[in-house]
């Protein structure tokens, strides 16, 4: 049952690496779209003060997050049955959110349910952690990912590499400040946003 993502394998040190600049001290993580559940179990263990509740739509998934979990010594959460597009936020509360390699591998109701979701449930100040590709400026940050936009579209029309500042203008619609953008290896960012005070 437990799956096993290379890209997981590839971006789990520098994502580490930005979420220990960004995370609060201790809390409750609530996880979009966890996938494997190779993430969930490393950054819980390497942040131990973080509680992580890891959510997935598809069964496969979470049963692959439950055996990840089941191997790993950090305080991982039993995943949970979670779709953005057809399901009511399941956590009323959380002191940080993070969503990795979701928001352009889905429609854009999607992202939008996420930020709206998140400015709810997000206690003031705290982070919502996006990782993935986006382009800047309205153009592709490189040749790679102007390739990956086009396989995404190819594969769903209502999916493809975003573009930033729409993200954050829509996080600033719901309430989300945009706190810092973080370049990371293979043309990737991370965008963090904040719930506004």
């Amino acid at each position: 049952m437990k799956q096993h993502a290379p890209s997981a394998e590839r971006n789990r040190e520098p994502i580490l690496a930005a979420l220990r600049r960004v995370m609060p001290a201790k809390g409750l993580v609530f996880e979009i779209a966890s996938g494997s559940g190779q993430h969930a179990a490393w950054f819980a263990e390497a942040l131990p003060t973080l509680t992580w509740q890891p959510s997935d739509p598809d069964p496969a998934a979470r049963a692959s997050i439950d055996a990840w979990r089941a191997e790993h010594r950090g305080d991982v959460r039993p995943a949970m049955a979670f779709d953005l597009t057809r399901d009511p936020w399941p956590v009323p509360a959380c002191d940080a959110v993070v969503c990795i390699n979701m928001v352009h591998i889905s429609p854009w109701e999607a992202t939008c349910a996420l930020l709206d979701g998140a400015a709810r449930a997000l206690a003031p100040d705290g982070p919502l952690y996006l990782y993935g590709a986006y382009k800047r400026g309205g153009a592709h940050t490189a040749p790679s990912n102007e390739a990956f936009d086009r396989w995404l579209r190819e594969k769903n029309e209502r999916f493809g590499v975003r573009d930033l500042e729409a993200v954050i203008a829509r996080a600033d619609e719901a309430g989300l400040r945009c706190d810092e953008v973080i370049e990371m290896p293979a043309n990737n960012l991370s965008v963090v946003l904040r719930r506004a005070r």
